[in-house]
């Protein structure tokens, strides 16, 4: 680790010589300056670790050096020298951002314990920083992939709804990425240096949802032999994502409803509340409005969720998706399983862009997957694709051009939208004088739509 370096700067020659000779001898790196003028010459970005500044010069005093040095270098250390020791003085500088202040004369075990404190400041400003530099590059591994004017809307809605606290209820069916969509909202909120919960309400049996969700006390119930901390606890700070919301039983709905209005909450078998501060992300595949009317689902819940509703649309609707992300899943799988990234043989392409996509994005990186895992060739063919299969099964009997492929593709859209020019123009991301072009080209009348 490279030795702290170190500016002192003073008038007086006799302080500099002392404090570089204290400095030295601890083994630091000295630089001294005798006026402001010299000081900001030397002054860069990060260039010094600690800066000690003589309160009274001649010329530019130590306050305003201060805040010039302070609007060169946001990050620096400074400690304030002074033979005047008035409280206005001090109170001044530490509202500027100076870590502390001396007067003269110093003691030498003093001020070295001094610069040590300032420096283990220093160390753990530095750190924290780099911390959350890298929470938000691991947060950004999984960015959600699409190019459709459809998921652009997402994209939008995540980017405002981030931005706030407010309750999120994502919609859309299994495999859409769902989840994706919640870590996407919490990466870019204020909670995002704190956890991200996920509960899936959906694969836990109601008797063990409760003690999941709200946590036990030693001796709760049989097998309790230890305090466990619930996920609502655990979200504490950060974001508590409750997946499959719709499929909770009435009485977890009645307890959910008591936390998200108090805040707090007590542990199974415990008589302490316990306070907690998170912000709640739902998801549901299922029809909300309809379990309310047939009162599955209570009303007060309902409306408690539903705040601000994000639909991802099912990957059938978004098929300029498709591309994008079967590339995005190679690059992946490639990373993960050590391999060279693969391109897509134009059979395939027909084939996923043409595929109804019952599993949505989870189907489609699954097939991609198992592609990765067998195929033999340079690029993802028919074959290595596990998909059910009919009437495209007529396509890997020969083989067809780019071209092909995107005829096929927009009779598709064109058969989704029923012949309507803007709907399918804007599924393929084009506008609509592009659109016809490509009709003319291809021959696609839109009539027999």
């Amino acid at each position: 680790m490279q030795p702290y370096k170190i500016l002192v700067v003073d008038d007086e020659l006799s302080v500099r010589t002392a404090l570089e000779g204290w400095f030295l001898e601890d083994g630091f790196k000295v630089d001294t300056a005798e006026s402001a003028e010299e000081t900001l010459k030397k002054i860069q970005p990060g260039s010094y670790d600690l800066i000690l500044l003589d309160i009274k010069m001649s010329g530019m005093d130590g306050i305003t050096l201060q805040k010039k040095i302070k609007d060169i270098d946001p990050q620096a250390i400074i400690i304030i020298i002074t033979a005047y020791a008035s409280v206005d003085t001090a109170v001044e500088a530490l509202k500027l951002g100076a870590f502390d202040y001396v007067t003269k004369p110093f003691d030498p075990d003093d001020l070295s314990n001094l610069v040590g404190n300032a420096l283990k400041q220093k160390e753990l400003t530095t750190e924290n920083i780099k911390l959350k530099e890298k929470i938000s590059e691991l947060s950004s591994i999984d960015e959600i992939v699409g190019d459709s004017i459809e998921m652009n809307r997402v994209f939008e809605m995540v980017q405002t709804v981030a931005e706030t606290d407010s309750t999120v209820l994502i919609r859309g069916e299994s495999g859409t990425g769902k989840e994706l969509v919640a870590r996407a909202i919490h990466s870019r909120s204020k909670r995002r240096y704190f956890p991200i919960v996920a509960v899936n309400c959906g694969a836990i049996p109601e008797t063990l949802l409760e003690s999941e969700l709200f946590g036990h006390e030693k001796g709760a119930f049989t097998g309790a032999h230890y305090r466990r901390k619930g996920k609502i606890e655990l979200a504490h700070g950060g974001t508590l994502f409750l997946d499959e919301i719709g499929d909770i039983s009435s009485k977890m709905q009645v307890d959910l409803l008591r936390v998200l209005e108090n805040k707090r909450f007590t542990r199974l078998g415990g008589d302490k509340e316990i306070q907690v501060d998170f912000r709640l992300i739902c998801a549901t595949n299922k029809n909300l409005e309809k379990l309310v009317e047939e009162e599955i689902f209570r009303e007060d819940v309902y409306y408690r969720i539903n705040v601000f509703t994000i639909f991802l649309p099912p990957l059938r609707e978004r098929r300029a998706d498709i591309l994008p992300l079967a590339l995005h899943f190679i690059k992946k799988c490639a990373r993960s399983m050590g391999k060279a990234e693969k391109q897509i043989s134009p059979q395939a392409e027909a084939i996923l862009l043409t595929y109804p996509w019952p599993g949505n994005v989870r189907e489609l990186e699954n097939a991609i997957e198992r592609a990765m895992v067998i195929g033999k060739h340079a690029d993802v063919r028919l074959e290595d694709l596990p998909l059910r299969l009919n009437e495209q099964e007529r396509l890997s009997e020969r083989a067809i051009s780019l071209s092909d492929v995107e005829k096929l593709h927009i009779e598709k859209i064109f058969k989704d939208t029923k012949g309507n020019i803007t709907r399918a123009a804007g599924l393929l991301g084009i506008d609509r004088v592009t659109l016809y072009k490509k009709l003319k080209k291809h021959g696609i009348q839109r009539e027999s739509f």
